[in-house]
């Protein structure tokens, strides 16, 4: 069965965003961004929130910017092929390899899931995650790091979520300070 991974960035003291929404603090230096590079490779669709999807839509035509380095049109040729699942009440029509959801999160990674097909089943966004995990859907938390403390925002662990136990899977610091944690929902 396919794995249902969330994978965000994350300040040292738990958000995705801070108070202002801004998350600039996020930006990889290149060991981080290859890193994104190979982990992509392992997905087979993304589920997205809105405002996620809306940040991302810059990757759909990136391969049209002269001034991306390789890595960047690296990661621009995995992304915009990439099956996208869009969960939203204020969009219409998405754009690329894209679909708006039609069912609640947990029915789309029940259908998913049921499907042929390889690779995890990403998730980024975290209310589009907090859902996910409100029903136990996740299998596994990846987070990468960020040595900031920004005071608030938009907190990447639900705060409503009952008790998880979790096993670590994986550390990786990265030279920018930056430390990579995996952990797997203890079954």
């Amino acid at each position: 069965m396919r794995s249902v991974t969330y994978s965000m960035s994350v300040s040292l003291d738990g958000y995705i965003a801070g108070p202002d929404g801004g998350f600039d603090w996020t930006a990889p230096d290149e060991d981080v961004f290859r890193f994104w590079i190979d982990d992509i490779r392992e997905v087979g669709v993304h589920l997205l929130g809105r405002r996620l999807y809306e940040t991302m839509l810059y990757w759909e035509t990136a391969d049209q910017d002269p001034s991306l380095d390789d890595s960047m049109l690296e990661w621009a040729a995995l992304w915009k092929p990439l099956p996208k699942v869009v969960f939203s009440t204020t969009l219409s029509a998405v754009q690329g390899n894209a679909r708006l959801a039609s069912g609640s999160v947990a029915e789309e990674i029940e259908r998913l899931r049921a499907e042929p097909g390889e690779g995890d089943i990403a998730i980024g966004g975290a209310t589009l995650a907090a859902e996910a995990a409100a029903s136990g859907l996740i299998d596994e938390y990846r987070t990468m790091v960020y040595p900031v403390l920004v005071g608030g925002g938009i907190p990447f662990f639900p705060r409503h979520e009952r008790r998880v136990d979790l096993e670590l899977v994986e550390t990786r610091p990265f030279s920018a300070r930056v430390v990579y944690l995996r952990y797997r929902v203890a079954r």
